[in-house]
């Protein structure tokens, strides 16, 4: 078991998936923040003050996260980032559950997704690939390992 989660093909693997769904979820984002604060508005788990803030900051910190596990940048500082944000995003989809809201997750402008329950096990597939990254940094094929040369 070790080997297999310690080969550097399947980490480059899951660094490509988490850090492409960061990127593009992120730049979607970027591309309408009015949208995104209206659709992370219907989790009414914040004050509306907070919502256009949140809106302009949080998607340039998930580019700048899918950025850093695409390029294998900083991989266990990138890696949790990404943990901590996909388990936010989790208990978000939760709790939208419990309440029995029939809304969009917010995740993407491009695409959009219902909350339910192949979403949130998407997020814990996601947060799982990040918790792999973070265990095993391992640098082959990442901008730091040519760098040291």
């Amino acid at each position: 078991m070790k080997k297999i989660i310690e080969n550097p093909y399947l980490l480059l693997i899951a660094r490509l998936v988490l850090g492409f769904i960061f990127v593009s979820y992120g730049m979607g984002k970027i591309s309408d923040p009015g949208k995104f604060a209206e659709e992370i508005s219907y989790y009414a788990l914040m004050p509306e003050f907070t919502l256009n803030i949140l809106a302009i900051i949080l998607p340039w910190i998930e580019l700048v996260t899918g950025l850093l596990i695409l390029l294998g940048v900083r991989l266990k500082s990138g890696s949790f980032l990404a943990g901590a944000l996909m388990l936010i995003f989790s208990l978000a989809v939760i709790w939208a559950i419990a309440m029995g809201l029939d809304i969009n997750c917010g995740c993407s402008s491009t695409n959009p997704q219902k909350v339910g329950l192949p979403k949130l096990l998407e997020n814990i597939g996601l947060l799982a690939l990040s918790l792999l990254i973070f265990i095993n940094p391992i640098r082959k094929f990442s901008l730091e390992s040519f760098v040291e040369k």
